[in-house]
């Protein structure tokens, strides 16, 4: 959380859930399906930002999220929506899907 003031791109941001502050771990659907509540929006209408290619970007597909993988080295690929090096790159990306 702390990432995205210092960043500056809160006001990108609608709604974000901490797994552990809500108590279901990824690559449980039910945290996805959660923020989706919260939002009262489709699937398809929401976009997840995350490093994980399994626990973040996979998971957030299966539930109909679109993703942006934050490019960790650990991992060689991530069949994400798209793919960024920083943070920074968030808001054109958001800006290029609302068209």
């Amino acid at each position: 959380m702390d990432n995205i003031k210092a960043l500056g791109i809160k006001k990108y941001v609608d709604t974000i859930l901490i797994s552990e502050w809500e108590g279901i771990k990824k690559p449980d659907p039910k945290i996805f399906l959660k923020a989706i509540e919260k939002l009262h929006v489709e699937p398809n209408q929401c976009v997840f930002v995350g490093d994980h290619p399994e626990n973040d970007i996979h998971a957030a597909k299966n539930v109909g999220m679109k993703s942006i993988w934050k490019r960790d080295y650990q991992w060689d690929h991530a069949n994400a929506d798209y793919i960024i090096d920083d943070l920074l790159e968030v808001p054109n990306i958001i800006k290029k899907m609302k068209g």
